[in-house]
């Protein structure tokens, strides 16, 4: 018994003490990183850093957190921020936001407001930590742009992105549901004055995979984003009353951003949606014409008046339909 006692008290204070050097460590490590980061230039800064949940836990606790990358112009502060992890897992990590926070870019500022964010991640188990799998959640989300006083709300945002573990290439599989995206007032009044759809979007919805230059690990924040080179959309779809968009298709994009592939779209009640796009302005005047023309002859070609099935070719720095360019190609590039 005696023997038995005293394994148990070794073992004890054999995990009390791997415990308080993690513990330590992890605190060394994350003040090492807000240096590195000030030394590079960014603002990063907290008031204070606890490190708490023993045994079992390393729980990371940040209050009045500040970054601010002068490289991409993005900037996030939040009264405060968690990291979680199981003293025994370190490598699979809980993220948990406050009920609001700050949220920066080079064109806007943004008030986001949640009843629960968090997310978890799973990192690879070594120096580079790179992502193997994260799931975000966010309920009650309301998102402000500065000036604004009414926000976007979606009763609940998902995001998850896995890797592609039998590719040696960093390839990612994501996924994006929004459920009951509400749009403030003022943007319904500028696309529906009528008030003829409802109030909120019926489905937010995308699936796709992406192939990017160099994986998702801690050098994407120290250093640079990676950059999609190869984008597979499997389906994106979007309701909104009586009116539905869904895409599909294949693009790769060069380093400039610039994509060259083909996606079919599929449009259902497309004349109302261009006629609310020339009611908002969205859709300038001088295009709205020759689009409508070349959208109904396509639409008689197809046999169905009220539903578009067309191709979009990126090529060039333009967007095609048949032979005619019609818009500018988006940069896809992640600052």
């Amino acid at each position: 018994m005696r023997t038995l006692l005293a394994i148990i008290v070794l073992a004890a204070l054999g995990w009390a003490g791997y415990w308080f050097v993690g513990a330590g460590a992890a605190r060394a490590g994350f003040t090492a990183w807000f240096d590195d980061r000030r030394a590079e230039g960014w603002v990063a800064d907290y008031a204070d850093l606890s490190i708490s949940g023993f045994p079992n836990r390393f729980d990371a606790s940040f209050g009045d957190i500040a970054l601010a990358d002068p490289g991409t112009g993005l900037a996030w502060e939040a009264p405060f921020f968690q990291i979680l992890a199981l003293s025994y897992r370190p490598n699979h990590v809980i993220a948990i936001w406050p009920d609001t926070q700050l949220i920066a870019t080079p064109l806007e500022k943004y008030q986001v407001a949640s009843d629960d964010m968090r997310a978890s991640l799973v990192l690879e188990p070594r120096l580079g930590l790179t992502l193997e799998r994260a799931h975000f959640t966010s309920k009650g989300l309301r998102v402000t742009p500065e000036g604004q006083s009414a926000p976007w709300r979606a009763a609940e945002l998902r995001l998850a992105a896995d890797r592609v573990p039998a590719d040696a290439r960093p390839d990612y599989h994501l996924g994006f549901l929004a459920e009951a995206l509400t749009p403030p007032g003022e943007w319904l009044s500028r696309f529906d004055p009528e008030g003829s759809l409802p109030d909120t979007f019926g489905l937010l919805r995308a699936d796709l995979s992406v192939i990017f230059d160099k994986p998702w690990n801690r050098s994407a924040i120290e250093e640079a984003r990676p950059q999609p080179r190869r984008i597979r959309l499997k389906l994106a779809e979007a309701m909104w009353g009586r009116l539905s968009l869904a895409a599909a298709g294949e693009v790769t994009v060069d380093e400039a951003g610039t994509p060259t592939g083909e996606i079919m779209v599929k449009a259902r009640n497309w004349r109302e949606m261009l006629r609310l796009a020339r009611q908002s302005g969205a859709l300038p005047e001088t295009l709205a014409g020759p689009l409508e023309d070349g959208l109904t002859m396509l639409s008689r070609l197809a046999g169905n008046p009220k539903t578009l099935d067309i191709p979009l070719k990126f090529s060039g720095g333009r967007v095609w339909l048949g032979l005619a360019p019609i818009a500018a190609a988006p940069v896809l590039r992640i600052r």
